[in-house]
């Protein structure tokens, strides 16, 4: 088993050259919204949830853009309502929420 039970990476990338970039959806206020959900409901340490910060994931025009291990479930998001209901079906049910995927 390993160390979380889902480890969910965010990419906050920002290009310098302005082309699409998953910051420009505000990634990184999203990752610190899930970041606080998942420490609200206990849901983080050893066994839990964690939520970082990557770099480029290099699905920018497909974004914004997380990916949730160890399944290797890339989602798609718009706002903290997205996230809101990956964390309580993926995260906390094991349910996948197909309408938000990505192919993978």
């Amino acid at each position: 088993m390993s160390y979380y039970r889902y480890h969910v990476f965010f990419c906050t990338n920002q290009r310098e050259d302005g082309s699409q970039c998953c910051n420009q959806c505000a990634a990184t206020a999203m990752r610190d919204f899930l970041k606080r959900r998942t420490k609200e409901l206990g849901l983080t340490g050893r066994g839990g949830v964690r939520i970082n910060t990557a770099g480029c994931l290099d699905r920018c025009a497909e974004g914004p853009v997380i990916v949730v291990y160890p399944e290797d479930t890339w989602y798609t998001y718009i706002d903290s309502e997205d996230l809101e209901e990956i964390l309580q079906e993926h995260l906390i049910g094991g349910r996948v929420v197909d309408r938000l995927l990505l192919p993978a």
